[in-house]
């Protein structure tokens, strides 16, 4: 999801926030378990190994009708972009050529339009339960150079370069690649704070905006294929931090009053991320592309498991705020994927790009239902 490692299993802290163990960093790694049945019909058409769907009424999605949907129609018409052009076992063709006919600066039409062509399908685990995990992820952006300078002294590296015909699997850990001397001159950016380097590593993508104010975007391209273990366990194992303060802003601050320890815990997480710099036309104000191939939509994208539903698909989320009860309920599409989103009723919400975005996916890791809309 910006095609992320979504990390590791849910525990830690509710996995540690998810957002640290759940950056999308890796591409999809399994085939959709979706599937029709023989009649094309009957709710139980759409059952996986991991969830079984229920046909609902419109009237049981929880704030649909309040649902500002001209702010999810980008999203959706993204996510039509590559789903006209695929073959699989749902058609998307007709509902996405009957969506040019839809005014995007019209909720209600929208919505008419949604409750025309589509069935609502709630989403249960393998268990029967209704209810899951949902977690947040967002892009970094901090500012940088590419040239290395008394500030911006961190690098972040691009694939090295004797990996390009024979790489390694796995490849060295993060401790042994940073003292080896093989990542030198494959350093694509730098920037100034070492965890925030391991953030964008976790999330999988960023933005550096550069000195004269052009702005470097950096995509997923590989990892050393050695398995992710959280340094926010390492810090919570030797009491460093507490549970409240596992979070993105919480092991920020730890780094801050332990310099000297930094290095130490980075290296706790033996696996590394690469990054790639993408096209020069790729718009700045765009998110990062998710699994699906098509930029993200901020706070109208998640990313989902591929086992229980297609990707590109509108699922509607009831959940709530970070740590709060209000509610969040909305349409969103799934258009990324990760290794730790798994489960039928399981998401990892994008909440867009920057401190702000950071901010609320760091903390989010809230229960919730999910509905699958999927065409009549």
């Amino acid at each position: 999801m910006i095609s992320k490692f979504k990390l590791v299993p849910a525990s830690v802290f509710a996995i540690f926030i998810a957002s640290l163990i759940s950056g999308c960093s890796a591409p999809p790694t399994r085939g959709t378990g979706y599937r029709s049945g023989s009649s094309g019909a009957s709710p139980s058409s759409y059952n996986s190994s991991i969830a079984s769907f229920s046909a609902v009424s419109w009237q049981a999605l929880p704030g649909w009708q309040e649902d500002d949907l001209t702010q999810a129609w980008p999203a959706w018409l993204k996510s039509c972009d590559a789903l006209r052009k695929k073959s699989g076992e749902v058609n998307w063709r007709q509902v996405c050529a009957q969506a040019g006919t839809i005014s995007g600066r019209d909720t209600q039409s929208i919505r008419k339009y949604f409750e025309g062509n589509f069935q609502a399908y709630e989403i249960h685990n393998s268990t029967g339960s209704d209810t899951g995990l949902i977690t947040g992820y967002y892009e970094p952006v901090m500012n940088g150079s590419q040239t290395r300078t008394s500030t911006y002294n961190v690098p972040l590296y691009g694939l090295p370069n004797a990996w390009r015909k024979s790489k390694p699997n796995p490849g060295p850990s993060r401790a042994e690649l940073m003292s080896s001397g093989i990542l030198q001159g494959s350093e694509i950016a730098w920037v100034q704070d070492p965890v925030a380097a391991a953030f964008m590593q976790i999330q999988g993508s960023g933005k550096i905006r550069l000195e004269d104010g052009r702005v470097l975007r950096l995509g997923y391209a590989g990892t050393n294929d050695q398995p992710f273990k959280s340094f926010a366990q390492w810090l919570l194992d030797r009491k460093e931090i507490t549970r409240s303060e596992a979070t993105m802003q919480g092991i920020s601050q730890w780094a801050k009053r332990n310099p000297g320890q930094v290095n130490e815990m980075l290296n706790a997480n033996p696996r590394f991320v690469f990054f790639k710099e993408l096209p020069g036309n790729v718009a700045a104000d765009l998110g990062p592309n998710g699994a699906l191939g098509v930029p993200l939509t901020s706070e109208r994208s998640i990313a989902v498991d591929l086992q229980a539903m297609p990707l590109g698909a509108p699922v509607f989320l009831a959940t709530t705020k970070p740590l709060s009860s209000q509610p969040l309920q909305k349409l969103v599409m799934a258009q990324d994927t990760g290794k730790a989103i798994v489960g039928g009723v399981r998401a990892d919400y994008y909440w867009g790009s920057g401190d702000s975005a950071g901010e609320m996916a760091g903390r989010m890791k809230q229960n919730g239902r999910m509905w699958l809309l999927l065409p009549r």
